[in-house]
């Protein structure tokens, strides 16, 4: 079984002039993410329009993705949905797919109770062996999975090994860690909060920025564990005009013109997500230009 990863981006999907999914640019930028430093890559989750592709393109997505970096990185394919029996049949099909572990998002829209959580979460976790990360956003989802329930979960199911926080609760996220058994790994879900994340004993992150500034997040995380606390400090503090701009609209909209700017066919997103406005787009060039340049030398 792959690790989890440590430094892990939920990557985009790319669209051709015509909005369908392109498989081949998809693999491109599989291979460059890990290049430079992405040990497992999240998709068709949130930041992938994954909302928005059908059972076909998510699997063609997995498989593409696969290819293209084996063993290099591990491929998390998003499978959740709002309707149990669809996200389990979508696990065997990812697992069939070749990928090497799950991300299953608290069940949007719905609000499931805590006892329908663990029993939506446990029907997955019971259909396939793959490794599954818990994906709690109830900024999107509308409902916060609770540190006790994520953790009878992982005593239930013993595949769900992790969890992608996004709840901005850094108590909710220091309970965990310092409830959870040894073998759990929790994720910090905002690219903000990764160093206060790690200073409350987190593993690693799922990121947008990592698109463009992986590089940065290993030094960072290197640095932190290193014991050079002022130089993580300093890494994180240079990244915060960036992230403001990734964040300052919808995400993935920020973050796709950003690949498009570095030379990747990222396309459009699709509908109901539209383009980035104008004022954005000047404010968040400069920004990219630097990771623009060293895409360029490889």
């Amino acid at each position: 079984m792959q690790a989890l990863g440590t430094i892990v981006t939920a990557m985009i999907t790319p669209f051709d002039e015509r909005g369908e999914l392109d498989t081949a640019e998809a693999a491109r930028l599989a291979r460059f993410l890990t290049e430079r430093g992405n040990d497992a890559l999240v998709i068709a989750g949130s930041t992938g329009e994954g909302m928005t592709l059908d059972a076909a393109e998510r699997n063609a997505l997995v498989r593409a993705t696969k290819d293209a970096v084996g063993t290099s990185a591990t491929i998390i394919a998003n499978v959740g949905t709002s309707d149990t029996r669809a996200s389990v049949r979508a696990a065997r099909e990812a697992q069939d797919a070749g990928a090497d572990a799950l991300l299953v998002v608290v069940p949007p829209y719905s609000k499931p109770t805590q006892s329908g959580m663990l029993a939506h979460f446990g029907a997955i976790a019971d259909a396939t062996p793959l490794p599954i990360v818990v994906y709690n956003i109830p900024g999107r989802s509308a409902s916060n999975m609770l540190p006790e329930t994520l953790l009878e979960l992982h005593r239930r199911h013993r595949n769900v090994l992790g969890v992608k926080e996004s709840s901005g609760d850094l108590k909710q996220i220091a309970t965990i860690v310092r409830d959870k058994a040894p073998e759990f790994r929790v994720l910090a879900g905002d690219d903000h909060l990764f160093l206060p994340c790690l200073a409350v004993g987190a593993d690693g992150v799922v990121g947008v920025a990592t698109h463009l500034c992986s590089r940065e997040f290993r030094a960072m995380l290197d640095a932190y564990r290193g014991g050079d606390v002022a130089k993580a400090a300093a890494i994180h503090l240079s990244l915060l005009g960036l992230f403001d701009a990734l964040f300052a609209t919808s995400n993935p909209i920020p973050i796709k013109w950003a690949m498009n700017a570095l030379g990747f066919r990222a396309g459009r997103c699709r509908s109901p997500l539209d383009e980035l406005p104008a004022a954005l787009a000047e404010r968040l060039a400069p920004l990219v230009e630097p990771y623009r340049a060293a895409a360029a030398l490889g």
